[in-house]
């Protein structure tokens, strides 16, 4: 709209409002929008500045009244209905911040619920949202709406049942054409809590995440619980710790948290950007160890000893000093390797002491073990054999006999190991592994995915020889033959026919240790 048309909408047309009906005004706002200049919506925005000064200029019988009147007679002007809608009801809105007279409120609201019972008993047609948006900036309650219906005479108890059925009922026809911002809007504003638990899940559903975290906000902390594990059930961490922030709520959530905040470092360390992402660690020991974890999986040792001055972190000294102990201090030896025991797992207590064992630990070895298949187009055998080691102990578990006795808690043990992001697990070719365990034991969880693994045939650059020839620059030692290998067992107080299973995840270890 140019300045001519703006100064004499202004200054002319609109400079008296006490005798001029709401009919001739909207045709004077048709009139200029048509005449304006420029984009629509530049227009429109120039217009609904001045509809917002000219509120000042005095309307009878009342600022709030007069939009009233005027959206009443909106839908004369067919095409313009819906944009005028909006235009008056946000320069009424903007109005409405520095007061009324408290008849001219009163009055506003009862020509609006007056607008909400023709709109939604058929009479009138008004979009849905701009219905919403009138109940809203009119404040309209119950009583409004009963007061519509029939005499002020009427009891307060009765009046304010029969409102609320019509307004139930327009909400549930929302609902049926899932319409649910609008629903929950006027459940909201008018504080009817008759949903529950089936109508959050209903929108979760349909993906109307908005609408459903409006619902649960409005229905306090135990509907936004209920909110969060869905998010967490449909893989949606980032909302679900947003509304944890939002409502504090971390108590309730302490691992989701973590685990967000976790996830959140590793895209930081994934970029490269490591004094980001220790910024965002803000102190948390935990969160910092975590920081270390994925420097040592990156190969960034610098990083990892950094950190670790830094914070006076403990238990990463033999990653810290791999480099130095190989320059400096010549090479390592099996006596330095003290295997206090080699334990065999087949049984429940022996699978839930060794997970116990190991969710202490920070670094572990992992190996599988499977009959070899020659033929061609020959189904691979199961994996019959994982070995975890630790620097001290190796448990050796017969996942053939486990999952036939105990499928369940071999589920979850390992689960609580393979899915931990505390615990750094170390292997060689684990891709391979990985595999044949998924394809072994498909029906489990805890072998379809696995949290900070580190393949050390990618961390070292010389590759032959396979996990002996990695091992064979830092122990100076070389392991042909698996006799060689049972003799050292032995000499160490563990079972000789263990000697060849055992190895490969305890030179894991000492790869990286």
């Amino acid at each position: 709209m140019d300045e001519r048309l703006t100064w004499s909408v202004r200054r002319h047309d609109f400079c008296d409002l006490s005798h001029m009906p709401p009919l001739v005004f909207v045709y004077l706002l048709k009139k200029y929008y048509a005449y304006g200049k420029g984009k629509a919506i530049a227009k429109f925005r120039a217009l609904q500045d001045q509809v917002h000064q000219v509120l000042y200029n005095d309307p009878q019988p009342g600022p709030a009244t007069f939009i009233a009147h005027c959206l009443c007679i909106l839908p004369l002007f067919e095409i313009h209905r819906r944009g005028f809608s909006h235009l008056m009801i946000s320069a009424l809105r903007r109005f409405l911040k520095m007061g009324s007279t408290a008849e001219d409120i009163l009055k506003s609201k009862l020509f609006a619920a007056k607008l909400f019972l023709d709109i939604t008993g058929g009479s009138m047609v008004l979009d849905e949202r701009i219905l919403i948006k009138i109940i809203q900036v009119f404040d309209v309650s119950l009583e409004n709406i009963q007061v519509v219906i029939h005499d002020s005479n009427v009891k307060r108890s009765v009046k304010i049942d029969r409102a609320k059925e019509l307004v139930e009922q327009y909400i549930f026809e929302l609902i049926e054409s899932q319409s649910y911002i609008n629903a929950v809007s006027l459940l909201e504003h008018f504080s009817i809590r008759k949903s529950r638990e089936s109508f959050l899940l209903q929108m979760m559903e349909c993906k109307e995440y908005k609408a459903a975290e409006m619902w649960a906000t409005f229905m306090g902390k135990s509907m936004l619980c209920v909110l969060v594990r869905e998010y967490v059930g449909r893989k949606l961490v980032k909302p679900a710790y947003g509304i944890i922030k939002k409502n504090n709520m971390h108590q309730e959530f302490p691992e989701l948290c973590r685990q967000y905040k976790e996830s959140s470092l590793k895209k930081l360390a994934e970029k490269g950007v490591w004094d980001v992402a220790e910024a965002k660690a803000n102190a948390d020991k935990q969160l910092l160890e975590y920081l270390v974890y994925l420097a040592m999986e990156a190969g960034y040792s610098e990083k990892v000893e950094e950190l670790c001055d830094r914070y006076y972190l403990k238990g990463f000294k033999s990653i810290k000093e791999l480099d130095r102990n190989v320059v400096h201090s010549g090479y390592m030896h099996l006596n330095e390797l003290l295997i206090e025991d080699v334990i065999w797992v087949d049984e429940v207590i022996g699978l839930r002491e060794a997970t116990s064992y190991f969710e202490d630990c920070k670094i572990i070895g992992l190996d599988c073990e499977w009959k070899p298949t020659y033929g061609k187009g020959s189904k691979a055998s199961k994996v019959s054999i994982m070995q975890i080691s630790s620097d001290k102990k190796v448990y050796i578990f017969d996942l053939i006999k486990l999952h036939e006795n105990v499928p369940t808690v071999l589920d979850e043990c390992f689960a609580r190991m393979l899915h931990s992001p505390s615990i750094l697990k170390l292997g060689y070719n684990l891709q391979c592994d990985a595999y044949q365990l998924a394809h072994s034991y498909g029906e489990l969880n805890c072998f379809k995915h696995c949290e900070m693994l580190l393949d050390i045939q990618n961390v070292f650059k010389e590759q032959r020889g396979g996990l002996s020839g990695l091992a064979k620059p830092l122990m100076d030692i070389v392991f042909m033959e698996t006799e060689d290998t049972g003799k050292w067992f032995e000499q160490n107080n563990t079972k000789q026919q263990l000697g060849a299973t055992t190895f490969d995840s305890v030179s894991a270890g000492v790869c990286c240790s």
